[in-house]
């Protein structure tokens, strides 16, 4: 068992790998009455084209597997249901599958090595068949139909789509209500078998516990269980290219106030700076131009372009970022075109620079006194980079402006989808 502190945020990180590879970190908080503990597989939406394990050639499974495999885990031979084992204790259970991973988890005060061990049991003991599989399709159909009302995710998941022309992000997580009727059992156990290998996975606990009584159980758990030799996952890889798929487009859904969805579509693959760099220079620059400080915020409001902040988010895949800019607006053509011109204006100072590498360092300090923040970096820095930052204190504290110039007057803003969503009538 290795111990490592996490810089500056007075945090231990206790991290192992167990002989059939399941990796563990546990990062003990005795201030906290609650724990929170991740069992996550490296799997998500993007990867459904892959060599399944024990065989030779590429398949292509039905969009929406890995979040219908999600469901199906929660299956049981001996028909219990997990959700009812966690209430028992007051301990609330859940999943949720991303483009990247799939993650279960519980959250509770008592018996907590007890739903550890059920975690562990209820997640590596898959029974599919096929009533229970066709019993689900009519579930997450109506799932899927919500999704599609919803005017907080849908257009998002419009404006990906528009945004990329190979890669499989631009799939929505759940596929397509078309996609999830062709999901066969096999093609459950086939991606089950592949992906969710301890070798694949790993387990994050914070919160209230002793790492060394954690670690144990789950050891114990796992020494009694059969796996096969783990091996190398084969999965196609896709040469996206820069430019969009659909420039523009619009879409009409339930709402009052018109809104507009803007992506800036960037490679990131050659700028000799690491992906956490990279990401963190796009938020300081975003957050600089148009957060609720920045001068094109208060400007926006006074002459009524918007009425409330603008949210904006990014999404990354190996080669690519797609910086997503969302705002309510009556007025959105105007609001692009203020947009476009503050992003092509570099007039970032030094003092704002590190005034937003300061906001950075307290998200941080933020993040170490939350089990749920401190869980969810673990699991992020895991998918992307594969370790843990243990020095995420220092990361900020080393981020240079001169690097920071650099990318951002680099960065091309002319790849960019716009989606307009207004009101149905």
């Amino acid at each position: 068992m290795k111990k490592k502190k996490l810089n500056k945020l007075d945090l231990d990180i206790y991290e192992e790998t167990l002989d059939n590879g399941l990796r563990i970190f546990v990062i003990p908080k005795n201030d906290v009455n609650n724990v929170y503990a991740t069992f996550t597989t490296n799997y998500g939406s993007i990867q459904n084209e892959f060599v399944p394990i024990g065989e030779n050639e590429m398949i292509k499974v039905p969009d929406g597997v890995a979040h219908f495999l999600e469901h199906k885990v929660f299956e049981q031979k001996d028909g219990k249901d997990p959700f009812e084992f966690y209430s028992k204790s007051g301990s609330d259970c859940n999943a949720n599958t991303s483009n990247f991973k799939t993650t279960y988890l519980f959250v509770g005060q008592d018996n907590i090595l007890e739903n550890l061990n059920y975690l562990l049991d209820f997640v590596q003991a898959p029974y599919f068949t096929d009533e229970n599989v066709k019993k689900e399709k009519g579930i997450i159909e109506q799932e899927l139909k919500m999704y599609q009302d919803n005017p907080f995710a849908h257009p998002g998941e419009v404006l990906t789509y528009n945004s990329f022309i190979e890669h499989p992000i631009k799939i929505s997580v759940g596929g397509t209500v078309e996609s999830i009727y062709e999901i066969t059992k096999e093609d459950l156990y086939k991606c089950y078998n592949t992906f969710y290998h301890p070798s694949n996975m790993f387990v994050c606990v914070t919160g209230n516990v002793k790492p060394k009584e954690i670690i144990k159980t789950i050891k114990e758990n796992q020494k009694n269980k059969h796996f096969e030799e783990a091996k190398k996952i084969k999965i196609k890889t896709y040469n996206e290219p820069d430019n969009v798929e659909k420039k523009e487009d619009t879409i009409n859904m339930n709402i009052t106030i018109p809104k507009v969805l803007i992506s800036y579509k960037f490679n990131i693959e050659n700028t000799g700076l690491s992906k956490k760099q990279v990401s963190s220079f796009i938020s300081f620059y975003t957050n600089l131009k148009l957060g609720p400080v920045s001068l094109l915020n208060e400007r926006l409001k006074k002459d009524n372009i918007i009425t409330k902040d603008i949210v904006f988010y990014h999404i990354k895949t190996d080669k690519h970022l797609l910086l997503v800019i969302e705002a309510d607006t009556k007025k959105q053509k105007e609001l692009i075109n203020e947009i476009d011109k503050e992003f092509k204006l570099f007039n970032i100072t030094l003092k704002e620079f590190n005034r937003e590498k300061k906001v950075g360092i307290a998200s941080c300090i933020y993040m170490s006194d939350n089990i749920f923040s401190l869980n969810g970096a673990v699991m992020n820095d895991i998918i992307q980079d594969n370790k843990v930052e243990y020095n995420l204190y220092n990361f900020y504290k080393k981020l240079d402006y001169k690097d920071f110039t650099k990318f951002i007057k680099n960065l091309n803003f002319e790849n960019r989808s716009i989606l307009y969503v207004n009101p149905k009538n």
